[in-house]
């Protein structure tokens, strides 16, 4: 061809035209290439239905995920397929587990899929999505933004006091109690007023004005218990529908984990969140500030929503979870897509065959049989002991023999019971033998007392109006004010109508007061006076709670004492302080920020971030690391329960005994034994390699012989998967066979290789402090102050200096400020000039 030749129908484009077209149409090629790369490596590995589920569209989703079928791989690849290729933006996307473990390996395997993009996305419990959108909403239901969470021991504290205001007999009406009834109302989203409505006899009268009580003390403190997060946001949700479309426009991809476990709060947040039609008609002309997936007053469609759970596994009913949320899900959402996985990558095929015969006794199911290819695997061994004592030691020799025999670390085996005291006897025997363990769920670390206390004083710091933990720290360390003192601090803030912070500011007004109790509450107030100063100036968290402990003589008090656990108390409030110190240290920490502004650097953590924190992690979340660090493994205890979302290559399944499991309760309720065959199954598929089951034919209650039938759970297992070590008709004997000296009796001595008490150390490393130190706020110049000295303060405005004391840093100076009284302030913080 002559290079005057022209291209057919390519007349009108010059020669550098058609060169750039061709560059063009090249690099188009290549991105499609590299497109389809990506979409190949998101879809690599998956089976199909995985694949299926990771690239829906459209309508509603639910996702049966068998156990051990690789849901989490579905999730995460499902919200890399959203960014990558459906170009969905990273913050439209609302995905949420039940754990915070959970939501922060998602949220790190979806960054390693589609980089930093994800960091802005919600991933998140139910509980932090919901604090987030109230940290911006809640005025709107006459809260303040910086509310505090109470937990449950705050609740119950609380309820106590309730109670105690309403004159009722504590043995008959428990704070216990009475706050589970309240939590299952507001489960149900039922208010007091609903709720007093609803009362159809004495009891639940009363019930229902303890929380009439209660819930006006919460808003009285500016605090909401766990069960208000949810139930606060749906109301919110529901009154104020243009919050609920600015948030319907926002979250246009919405995906819940272990949907079976959602209770109705729960499920009602994600209907008005997703649902086509929550009461549209009404509000469809509702003008939307801002354009969050739409012009300002168009209404948008419903978001695209994945659920994913397993009703085989739903057995968390006694904390309201409700398992027709995920049986019903096909007639809540008429358009609904189902997709079953069925393949387990987990476990060997006849621990799957004998947890498919347990499960398939229940009725109204959704028919699903778990398959894996891995192969027969072992058979599961059954052994039937003479007592609990004869079990617990057949389950201790058969480690040993594991661990001689196979290869088997101790860390790869988990021991799991019905109830947590069932623990005890496989404790005596592990010590005996010497045998390494670790117990899940005994006290964890942020319910131990001198963690609590710690936390009471940050608390308070952050919300005065938080009435609990003021009253929890006032006199922790003890400081001579009492039970009477507090009393009549009470009565005046009562009196008065005013918070119980600014009665104790006052506390020389409360009647009967004694003068020395006036004079130790007047050195409180100064000393909480002067670390509020630190918040105000948005120090750091781990500093605040550094000073704090200092400053109320917390620490000093502990490192006076003789007693032993005073020790180990001084090492976990370092470790407290480590906690916030590695908080101050993450950017992306603050869980009630939006991860967009987080993302941008607008926003930086402080303390009622850190306390958010604190309230929303779920120590259950993850099993404790060994104590030394290192990865030699001890055998786990666990109850079943806790046992959900686990694997280890060994299981055995104890106490399989009709009385013990299923649960005595739920012998004569079909609904009950059938949660308690979910939870059969759950112990069952948690194990991948071999699997024992046990039972004992006397087992000790109360301190006298049980004889317990087999578990009707062992007549489901097919007949020829059991390799019945012991049966019941080699029992020995009917009373607890000869152990010599009595277990009781064992060597009290620690097992060899078992840690000894640590000497007591420094609160806090020199390094760590110095690095802190370093890191925290930049002081504002210290002036030079002295006794009759003019200042302007930012708040107070004009004052006289009457008193200085300390140097440096650590100056502090009374100052008159005439109507607002005399105040000490901590002038490295206090926002006070010279005039």
């Amino acid at each position: 061809m002559s290079s005057s030749s022209v291209i057919p129908g390519l007349e009108h484009l010059s020669a550098p035209d058609t060169a750039r077209r061709g560059a063009e149409q090249a690099s188009e090629a290549s991105s499609a290439a590299d497109r389809q790369r990506r979409a190949d490596e998101l879809l690599d590995g998956l089976n199909d239905p995985q694949r299926a589920a990771v690239v829906h569209a459209g309508a509603p989703l639910l996702v049966v995920a068998g156990a051990g079928s690789g849901k989490t791989r579905v999730l995460t690849r499902r919200i890399a397929w959203l960014v990558t290729e459906r170009r969905a933006h990273p913050g439209s996307i609302l995905a949420i587990t039940f754990t915070n473990k959970a939501a922060a390996e998602m949220k790190e395997r979806v960054e390693q899929l589609v980089g930093r993009r994800a960091r802005i996305m919600w991933v998140s419990t139910f509980h932090s999505a919901c604090v987030r959108i109230l940290r911006k909403e809640i005025d709107r239901v006459g809260f303040s933004s910086s509310f505090s969470i109470y937990d449950s021991a705050d609740s119950q504290r609380l309820m106590s006091l309730v109670l105690n205001d309403l004159d009722l007999d504590p043995k008959r009406y428990q704070p216990r109690a009475v706050l589970n009834w309240v939590s299952n109302a507001k489960n149900e989203l039922r208010d007091p007023e609903a709720a007093t409505a609803d009362a159809s006899n004495h009891l639940e009268e009363t019930y229902a004005a303890a929380y009439t009580s209660y819930q006006r003390r919460l808003r009285d403190a500016n605090a909401l218990d766990f069960d208000d997060i949810i139930m606060t946001t749906v109301h919110l949700l529901q009154g104020y529908p243009e919050v609920r479309e600015v948030y319907r426009r926002r979250f246009r991809h919405v995906l819940v984990d272990e949907y079976q476990d959602t209770n109705h709060a729960q499920y009602a947040l994600i209907h008005q969140l997703c649902a086509d039609d929550p009461e549209a008609a009404r509000d469809s002309a509702t003008p939307v500030p801002g354009d969050v997936g739409g012009s300002a007053g168009e209404r948008v469609g419903p978001s695209e929503l994945m659920v994913v759970g397993d009703a085989d596994q739903s057995i968390y009913a006694f904390r309201g979870a409700n398992i027709r949320n995920i049986l019903d899900f096909e007639q809540d959402f008429p358009n609904a897509s189902t997709i079953l996985l069925e393949q387990n990558y987990r476990s060997t095929q006849t621990i799957l065959t004998a947890a498919n015969a347990v499960i398939g006794n229940n009725e109204g199911r959704k028919p699903k049989r778990l398959w894996s290819d891995a192969g027969d695997g072992e058979r599961i061994v059954g052994y039937v002991g003479d007592d609990e004592h004869d079990e617990a030691r057949f389950v201790a020799e058969e480690v040993d023999k594991l661990t001689d025999d196979h290869g088997v670390r101790p860390g790869d085996v988990a021991v799991f019971y019905r109830t947590n005291a069932q623990s005890r006897v496989f404790e005596e025997i592990f010590v005996r033998v010497g045998l390494p363990y670790k117990v899940v769920g005994g006290v964890r670390f942020y319910e131990r007392r001198e963690v609590r206390d710690a936390l009471g004083y940050l608390r308070m710091l952050a919300n005065p109006a938080d009435e609990v933990s003021l009253r929890r720290v006032v006199n922790t360390p003890k400081r001579g004010i009492g039970d009477r003192a507090q009393a009549c601090v009470a009565a005046l803030a009562a009196r008065e109508g005013t918070t119980y912070w600014e009665a104790l500011r006052v506390a020389h007004r409360a009647d009967g007061i004694a003068t020395r109790s006036v004079n130790a509450i007047r050195s409180f107030v100064d000393v909480v006076e002067e670390l509020q100063q630190m918040v105000a100036a948005d120090e750091r968290p781990d500093v605040i709670l550094e000073a704090a402990l200092d400053r109320s003589g917390y620490l000093a008090d502990l490192e006076a004492s003789d007693d032993p656990q005073d020790e180990t108390r001084l090492e976990n409030l370092a470790e407290l302080v480590a906690v916030a110190r590695e908080f101050a240290d993450d950017p992306q920490a603050g869980p009630s920020a939006d991860p967009t502004d987080v993302e941008a650097g607008t926003v930086r953590p402080g303390l009622g971030d850190f306390l958010e924190r604190v309230a929303l992690v779920a120590d259950a979340d993850q099993i404790p690391a060994d104590p030394d660090g290192e990865d030699v493994g001890v055998v786990t205890l666990m109850t079943l329960h806790t046992a959900k979302g686990l694997e280890f290559p060994v299981v055995f399944l104890t106490g399989l005994e009709d009385g013990v499991f299923p649960h005595m309760r739920a012998l004569g309720d079909r609904s009950e034994l059938e949660e308690e065959r979910r939870l059969a199954y759950v112990g069952l598929t948690r194990a991948r390699e071999r699997l024992y089951i046990s039972r004992a034919v006397v087992r000790s209650a109360w301190g006298a012989p049980s004889h317990n039938p087999a578990s009707r759970f062992l007549d489901e297992l097919p007949v020829d998967l059991v390799d019945w070590r012991r049966t019941a008709a080699a029992q020995t004997s009917w009373s607890r066979p000869d152990v010599g000296s009595s277990w009781a009796s064992a060597d009290p001595r620690p097992a060899l290789g078992a840690p000894t008490p640590a000497g007591r150390r420094n609160f806090s490393a020199a390094a760590a402090r110095a690095d802190a130190a370093k890191k925290a706020k930049a002081a504002r110049p210290i002036p030079s102050l002295a006794p009759g000295d003019r200042v302007q303060h930012d708040t107070f405005g004009l004052g006289t200096v009457v008193t200085v004391e300390g140097a440096a840093e650590k100056s502090v100076a009374s100052i008159d400020f005439g109507s607002d009284g005399v105040k000490r302030l901590l002038l490295r913080y206090a926002p006070v000039e010279k005039l």
